[in-house]
């Protein structure tokens, strides 16, 4: 760096001694402009360009960096994102409480253990990488990540290590989320409205628009529905999923040990923020085999001759794997 320097004030110094000869002071002062300003420009360019270097060194600091993802997704990959801007805001967190971590908060514990895995709902044998995708693409409602972004790379080795030392094909108690039982009854959304107004509201808003951290970057409380929630195409847009998710975890703070909410507020609950607006996706594709569909699962084609409806509000007569 010296050595380039000194260079350079012997380019200025021979531009200036003919610059003399030539045209005078005014020149010189012309010159000397020029020279300093490509001299910043130089400068400039080479900050632009240099290497990144504030990439996680260790595997303990790469694994705290998914962590960072997960709990902050829309900070890097939201429609601000730091990093790109591939989802609409919510962070992973908001769904998988306490970043993966809380017993049937929609836990990641047994993920590392049973992935790869064959996925009725795409006919394939889906990858944890592909896994997170999926997420972004339908509870994030965005694009997902090119599977050689270290994001993504990131995210998946978070979620690795909360299940390291689970044994293969095995489910730790407190995974995913815990089965509700049915209702005897259609689940009722006219009712679920009345639980969203005494419980929900207070933090989601009146209309299910969410409210913002300070920062005004990422969701304090998440959006239920309307455009910046999951779209049709999510793991909570199944009715039995959402009603357990609440269940055993809303309002804030409840966990499964001490729900607050009944049976019948959980379900009715559900069936009314999942009838409420929520954007679209093309799912033309998913659940190839109808045969596999789960009951609960509100678009047809169907291998049985319940309605719409019923499919999507109940009663249901069989159990439902989670």
């Amino acid at each position: 760096m010296r050595r380039q320097q000194r260079d350079n004030f012997k380019r200025m110094y021979t531009l200036i001694l003919m610059t003399i000869g030539c045209s005078g002071l005014a020149i010189i002062i012309f010159t000397l402009v020029i020279f300093y300003s490509a001299m910043d420009a130089n400068r400039r360019l080479t900050i632009a360009y240099q290497p990144v270097s504030n990439k996680p060194a260790s595997e303990e600091a790469f694994i705290k960096y998914g962590e960072e993802l997960v709990n902050h997704t829309s900070r890097y990959l939201g429609p601000n994102g730091e990093i790109k801007s591939v989802s609409n805001g919510m962070n992973c967190t908001n769904c998988h409480l306490d970043g993966g971590r809380k017993m049937f908060g929609i836990n990641y514990a047994g993920v590392a253990a049973n992935y790869p895995k064959y996925r009725n709902r795409s006919g394939t044998v889906v990858t944890i990488k592909e896994r997170i995708n999926e997420c972004f693409q339908r509870s994030l409602n965005g694009t997902g990540l090119d599977s050689n972004d270290y994001e993504l790379k990131a995210m998946a080795a978070y979620i690795i290590s909360i299940g390291k030392g689970v044994s293969r094909k095995t489910t730790p108690y407190g995974t995913g989320l815990k089965s509700l039982p049915f209702l005897s009854r259609l689940a009722n959304s006219e009712k679920g409205e009345n639980v969203y107004r005494d419980q929900c509201a207070q933090c989601h808003g009146s209309n299910g628009e969410g409210k913002r951290d300070g920062s005004g970057m990422e969701w304090k409380y998440p959006p239920l529905y309307g455009d910046h929630s999951y779209n049709i195409g999510a793991g909570l847009y199944r009715l039995s999923r959402f009603a357990s998710f609440v269940k055993y975890n809303m309002p804030y703070g409840v966990t499964y040990e001490n729900p607050v909410l009944t049976d019948e507020e959980a379900w009715d609950v559900a069936a009314f923020i999942n009838s409420m607006p929520r954007p679209s996706k093309d799912i033309s594709n998913d659940w190839p085999d109808i045969s596999k569909k789960p009951i609960d699962y509100p678009f047809g084609p169907y291998a049985d001759n319940l309605t719409d409806e019923q499919h999507k509000f109940g009663p249901w007569l069989i159990s439902l794997s989670y």
